[in-house]
């Protein structure tokens, strides 16, 4: 029997761990069709607060898998910015703060696609709304003094421009922006700091065998999106409880990580200490990142940006989505960018080595998946 204890860090999501357990309970489905291989998912239970626990049964390989939901769904809600006044003036501070502490060095040198999906949000915001409102202003002018027509034509604007942007996850992506400027990747944020203490306890306990004494054959940590961010931290915790040296059988997986957002910024001291100190680090580091994904970093080693040791054995993935969907069903394009984000977490229509229950529910380490992926 192989035994896995699985750690999942999600992103900036209000859903929470409902969505991601029935996210994971379609993709195993979707796997067991594909392969022929049943995978039994449990319900879930409550850990702690902060986490929440399902097992997955894949008989055929002889494999249990012990999954857990590190929960911050709480926190997230908590800073969920919801009145559009708000969140506009919140988001001039946020990119007024970026523009006088922006990093113009790492920012040139990381691909082009994160840094306009981090500019392009307020530039929408501002020009959708006044290339719709300019007829209905313009037209408004014939008849009306021109305030009136100013005002008709910002009504008008900011009505026909709201489900455009909610379609591009331009108000998502700004609170996501928001959240980590004003946290500085979860330092400045108290409840945050608490929360992080909490899983680096119960990760700790794991690696030591936990309650039950398991001997786990493998115990990953997986981050995805902003939880890439929150490893940094995180992993620094872990580190330093354990002199500096994970297990052999530990590994951290990012997927679609978003760690240089905060290094652009030049007064991310803090969060540059800690990366630093997570360099200094010995364990393996698995890093799959899709190029098309424009939330997530493609093959940039955040420890290099700053000049940090980088000697976790770090290896950088492409999990080449589009060969793995039919072209019809390939997400591609801007509109579907935030469907490119999340198909780490999903099957496509043939089955890769690197899809999330091929990782997480399979009798192969993750060197073999990442092995059985480069030979394709």
């Amino acid at each position: 029997m192989f035994k896995r204890k699985i750690f999942y860090m999600g992103g900036f999501d209000p859903r929470g761990v409902r969505h991601y357990h029935a996210l994971y309970r379609q993709s195993a489905a979707r796997w067991s069709e594909r392969t022929g291989v049943p995978l039994a998912v449990s319900n879930r239970k409550t850990a702690s607060p902060a986490r929440a626990d399902w097992t997955i049964e894949n008989a055929v390989d002889g494999t249990t898998t012990s999954y857990s939901f590190l929960r911050w769904e709480d926190l997230v809600r908590r800073a969920w910015i919801k009145s559009p006044v708000r969140l506009g003036l919140r988001a001039l501070r946020t990119y007024g703060g970026l523009l006088r502490h922006a990093d113009l060095h790492i920012i040139r040198t990381v691909p082009s696609g994160p840094v306009k999906t981090l500019f392009y949000p307020p530039v929408f915001s501002v020009l959708l709304p006044l290339l719709i409102g300019i007829v209905p202003f313009l037209l408004g002018l014939v008849w009306l003094p021109w305030w009136a027509a100013l005002a008709i034509g910002a009504v008008l604007g900011v009505a026909g421009a709201t489900p455009l942007l909610k379609k591009l996850h331009t108000p998502w992506l700004l609170r996501f922006f928001i959240f980590n400027a004003e946290t500085g990747g979860g330092d400045a944020d108290p409840p945050m700091v608490a929360r992080l203490d909490a899983f680096a306890t119960q990760i700790l306990a794991e690696l030591d065998g936990g309650p039950n004494q398991e001997e786990w054959d493998e115990v990953l940590l997986v981050t995805h999106s902003n939880g890439s961010i929150l490893a940094v931290p995180l992993m620094e915790r872990i580190l330093a409880a354990r002199g500096g040296t994970m297990p052999a059988n530990f590994a951290l997986v990012t997927l679609g990580q978003s760690i240089p957002l905060i290094l652009c910024r030049g007064d991310a001291k803090g969060f540059k200490e800690r990366l630093r100190a997570v360099g200094r680090g010995d364990f393996r580091w698995f890093d799959i990142g899709s190029p098309p994904d424009g939330a997530g970093f493609y093959g940039v080693n955040p420890m290099a940006l700053i000049g940090a040791e980088t000697r976790p054995a770090l290896v950088h993935l492409n999990p080449r989505f589009y060969k793995f969907y039919d072209p019809e069903n390939y997400h591609s394009g801007l509109a579907n960018k935030y469907d490119i984000h999340f198909d780490y977490l999903r099957v496509g229509d043939r089955v890769s080595p690197l899809d999330y229950p091929s990782l997480t529910a399979t009798a192969r380490p993750i060197e073999a998946s990442v092995a059985a992926f480069q030979a394709l």
